[in-house]
């Protein structure tokens, strides 16, 4: 059984991956989903902007929009204007009196194993999206305020999933850190493994690394922003990954043991 485990799992981690290699090209304007992660203030995500980027309103996007399954992708250093609309989640579904919008600038992905970021071409994810933004929140960079509440309705203030409408907008000036230098682009000390554009024109889009491993990243760097990587969804999905075949090779020993418990309990 464990070696029938171990012929199947390459197979499964294949399917895995192409599963969430197709690159879906974000229109301009369009309707999503957004949730909201931690990720620590000066933290370097997956796209390696600046740690600084992280004291303005930043987000992860879906995997699918990100466009790549490791390091960075075509949709980093994009900015997105993005308006709450409606809470559905709720019971009812709240839809508040105003629809505030906040400017966020994309340097993360949000990896296929997340619910909400699991969509793939011809197949939404649970609110019949394809594109869902992961805002970074809490941060002293999105206030509580900006997200409407009903505290006697409902009894609590954060809903967690929202349907929003979004636009692509350029960074300068929509974006809160675009007037600060170091805000604005990647780390240096990484060389070619980040990308992240202060402002993403045709001439410094970045290439997805997964799909376009020979072809070298726009210089993004900025000479303010070096520090040192550190793992927020990039690193989910390589631990995902990792216990799930762990989980599979666990319960692959455990039958095989059973199984062959089972045969000297009868012989005996």
């Amino acid at each position: 059984m464990t070696s029938r485990l171990f012929l199947w799992l390459p197979l499964w981690l294949s399917m895995y991956s192409s599963l969430v290699a197709a690159y879906y090209q974000v229109p301009p304007t369009g309707y999503a989903s957004m949730t909201h992660y931690d990720l620590p203030l000066n933290d370097i995500a997956a796209c390696g902007c600046t740690g600084a980027s992280t004291h303005f309103p930043t987000a992860a996007i879906a995997q699918i929009a990100y466009g790549s399954t490791d390091q960075y992708g075509p949709s980093c250093g994009v900015c997105f204007n993005l308006t709450l609309l409606n809470a559905p989640l709720s019971n009812p579904p709240f839809f508040p009196d105003t629809n505030p919008s906040i400017v966020v600038k994309v340097t993360d992905l949000c990896p296929a194993i997340s619910e909400w970021c699991n969509a793939t071409v011809g197949h939404p994810n649970p609110f019949g999206h394809l594109i869902n933004f992961d805002l970074a929140y809490p941060s002293p960079a999105v206030p509580s305020s900006f997200f409407p509440q009903n505290v006697s309705e409902y009894g609590y203030t954060d809903f967690g999933v929202w349907n929003i409408s979004y636009e692509i907008v350029t960074c300068t000036p929509n974006w809160a850190g675009s007037s600060t230098p170091a805000a604005m682009g990647s780390v240096t000390n990484l060389g070619d493994s980040v990308c992240c554009p202060g402002d993403v024109t045709s001439n410094n889009t970045c290439p997805s690394f997964s799909e376009s491993s020979n072809t070298a990243p726009p210089n993004t760097g900025t000479t303010e922003g070096a520090s040192l990587p550190s793992l927020s969804h990039n690193g989910q999905i390589a631990l995902g990954v990792i216990i799930s075949a762990i989980g599979l090779f666990i319960f692959g020993l455990l039958g095989y043991y059973l199984y062959h418990l089972c045969h000297i309990v009868r012989k005996a």
